[in-house]
């Protein structure tokens, strides 16, 4: 029994037209395949904040919110939280990783990775650690008054708006560290060599050799601790900071225990556009400056 085989149909090389009587392969149109993600992405974030931008568009809401005192002071609270909060990180997270990346003492590499884990963390864990030290009745005012035998503990900051800036500033500077370890990591230590052999002094070497090759990772970690804070809600909460009012905590307040609704909406919409445009302020400032 013979069989015939019947040889496959020549493919056109690339850039040659198919041959008339062939059929070119079907390829679907790219915004076929963008429909999926656009279609989640609209369940998931548009159409929620789209209900928030319209449950706020309620007459008069944005006028009794924009009058109201403690809108005006979550407001300047917030702002003034982040960029004090990001500053610290900034300049807090440049120093420890430089003595972790070019400082040798036991145990850098094991601190390098507790920096990933850490990350993990939730912010409360944090605030609460920092409740248990300097607390009312955490373990620094419990030893205050034990030896003294005074009434109170000298360390009453943690409920004031400072305490909300240590632990800020506590949890979110391992947010900028990791962006800097990896940027010297990839750093060539030869230039760090010969300048130290022409006589520079470790300060020279850092402003005007690992500096500039740290801004982009800077201004990575910065942008990233700005958003961040201006939208921080659990450390404000579990400080129990009351005199401390931020706009997330003011969305809280109004939705939940005042259940005015339209008013929690505005103050949502108003943290949505703060957030959204101190950042593109940010990184545009970052850009100029060659990060």
């Amino acid at each position: 029994m013979t069989s015939t085989l019947t040889p496959a149909a020549p493919t056109a090389p690339a850039g040659v037209p198919a041959a008339p009587g062939t059929r070119a392969p079907r390829t679907a149109p790219a915004w076929v395949w963008a429909l999926p993600p656009v279609a989640v992405l609209g369940l998931v974030f548009l159409y929620p904040l789209a209900l928030v931008v319209q449950e706020s568009l309620e007459p008069g809401a944005y006028a009794r919110v924009f009058a109201s005192a403690s809108f005006r002071d979550a407001l300047v609270t917030t702002v003034w939280l982040a960029v004090a909060s990001t500053a610290g990180c900034l300049v807090l997270g440049f120093v420890l990783a430089l003595v972790i990346a070019f400082v040798p003492f036991p145990g850098a590499k094991a601190v390098a990775k507790f920096i990933d884990v850490f990350l993990s963390f939730p912010s409360f864990l944090v605030t609460l650690a920092l409740l248990f030290l300097y607390g009312t009745v955490g373990m620094a005012n419990g030893l205050w008054t034990g030896v003294t035998g005074a009434a109170t503990g000298p360390f009453q900051f943690l409920t004031t708006p400072w305490g909300v800036l240590l632990a800020e500033i506590t949890y979110f500077t391992p947010f900028v560290m990791r962006p800097l370890l990896a940027a010297f990591s990839q750093l060539d230590t030869a230039q760090l060599e010969v300048a130290s052999s022409l006589g520079a002094r470790p300060a020279r070497i850092v402003r005007q050799v690992i500096l500039p090759e740290a801004l982009p990772a800077l201004a990575a970690g910065g942008s990233l601790v700005l958003v961040l804070c201006l939208n921080e809600f659990g450390i404000v909460l579990f400080t129990g900071a009351k005199g401390v009012t931020t706009l997330p905590t003011l969305v809280y307040g109004k939705a939940i225990l005042e259940s005015d609704y339209a008013a929690a909406c505005v103050v949502a919409v108003v943290n949505v556009a703060l957030s959204v445009g101190l950042y593109t302020l940010y990184r545009g400032v970052s850009r100029r400056a060659g990060a």
